[in-house]
C-alpha cells in the first residue's frame, strides 16, 4: 500500500509539548505514533522551521529534538511556492498578514501532499480555506489537498 505524503504544519509539533488542551495532544500524540510505525511520508518546509526559530529558547530545542526524532523530509521555500502562495493572497484564500500559513499550503500543493496537517483551525483547518485553495489549485494544475487535524488524519485512506 502506498504511503500518504502529509506535511505536518507548526502547530502540529507544538501540541506534543503542550498540556494546555488534553484531548489535542492526546490527539496529536496518537498521530505521532502512526508516524512512528511508518504508515506516512512526512514533511515539513523551511518556513517551519523559521517558525520554531521564533519559539523561546528551552521550546525551541525541543521542537529541534523532536523534528530530530521523527525525520521528516525538510521542502525549500522556492520561487514556486512563493508565487503560489502569493495567487492564495490575491484571491482571498488569507491576507498577506498570514503569509507563513500560505506558505505551509503552497508547500503541501506543490510538493503534491495528501494532507496539510495542521491545529490552526482559524486559518487552516477551515472549510473556507478549503474550498479556495483547491480551486485555485485546479486552475493552477495542483491537485486537490486534504486539510486536517492529526485527529482527522489518522482516519483518511488514500482513494
Amino acid at each position: 500500500m502506498k504511503k500518504l505524503k502529509l506535511y505536518i504544519e507548526t502547530s502540529v509539533w507544538g501540541f506534543l509539548l503542550d498540556d494546555d488542551v488534553p484531548e489535542k495532544k492526546v490527539a496529536t500524540e496518537a498521530f505521532f505514533k502512526e508516524i512512528e510505525s511508518e504508515k506516512y511520508d512526512v514533511f515539513i518546509s523551511e518556513t517551519v522551521m523559521a517558525e520554531f526559530r521564533d519559539a523561546a529558547d528551552a521550546r525551541r530545542m525541543k521542537l529541534y529534538k523532536l523534528v530530530e526524532k521523527y525525520d521528516p523530509v525538510l521542502l525549500e521555500v522556492d520561487e514556486e511556492v512563493r508565487s503560489l502562495a502569493e495567487t492564495y493572497v490575491q484571491n482571498g484564500v488569507l491576507t498577506r498578514n498570514h503569509f507563513r500559513d500560505l506558505l505551509h499550503l503552497a508547500h503541501a500543493s506543490v510538493f503534491g501532499m495528501k494532507a496539510l496537517i495542521s491545529w490552526n483551525q482559524k486559518h487552516l483547518v477551515k472549510m473556507k480555506t478549503y474550498d479556495l485553495v483547491n480551486a485555485i489549485n485546479r486552475i493552477h494544475g495542483y491537485h486537490e489537498i486534504q486539510i486536517r487535524t492529526p485527529q482527522e488524519v489518522i482516519h483518511i485512506e488514500e482513494d
